[in-house]
């Protein structure tokens, strides 16, 4: 009788953790939702795109850990494209929240991407004129303000390293043609409180 009910403990145990793995693979395998993304630059943005340069904008939540691999992937096509490129990174900001809420260690790494400026986003409201659901979604346009691409630029949540995201962006930028106009997004929803930190 002991046996048995120590084999249903080590049982259920088994089951536990089989449940567990399912949900975490499944929310790291699953691309993140991408909102209504407009064909040009939107008229009442803050400023306009580069008038003699493709401009990227990212879109991040400050307490997003699987950002960072986001801002390193820009990090690593600013380097490469500096010349042909203007880029902007958009931290969202609840309108509740103090000034220092952002300044994580994302939004520090964030300003020191050469050729890339940093701004705040009150209650996500660009990101959301610019369809952007996800930490990390970035969109590109050509001088003229028409959009060209709109991705990720990681191979996953949280994952570094060569993707069509971040192949995209560079071929367009330094060759003008790619060979798709999206690719998959991931990321913490901008706007889900799952998204930030504990307190």
């Amino acid at each position: 009788m002991r046996l048995l009910s120590g084999l249903r403990r080590i049982l259920s145990w088994l089951g536990l953790i089989g449940a567990g793995w399912v949900i975490v693979t499944d929310y790291s395998s699953r691309p993140a939702p991408v909102g209504n993304v407009p064909e040009v630059w939107p008229a009442d943005a803050p400023f306009g795109p580069d008038a003699t340069r493709m401009t990227l904008v990212m879109f991040v939540h400050p307490r997003c850990s699987c950002s960072r691999a986001s801002l390193r992937e820009l990090a690593y096509i600013m380097a490469r494209a500096r010349h042909n490129l203007t880029a902007h990174i958009f931290f969202y900001q609840p309108a509740h929240r103090p000034d220092a809420w952002i300044e994580t260690d994302l939004w520090h790494y964030a300003r020191t991407i050469p050729f890339t400026t940093v701004h705040r986003d009150p209650d996500g409201k660009l990101a959301e004129r610019f369809g952007a659901l996800a930490s990390g979604q970035v969109v590109l346009f050509r001088p003229d303000g028409r959009r060209v691409f709109y991705s990720g630029i990681t191979a996953g949540r949280g994952h570094e390293g060569p993707n069509p995201g971040r192949n995209q962006v560079l071929h367009l930028v330094r060759e003008g043609v790619g060979t798709a106009d999206h690719t998959a997004v991931w990321g913490c929803l901008i706007q889900e409180k799952e998204a930030t930190k504990p307190e």
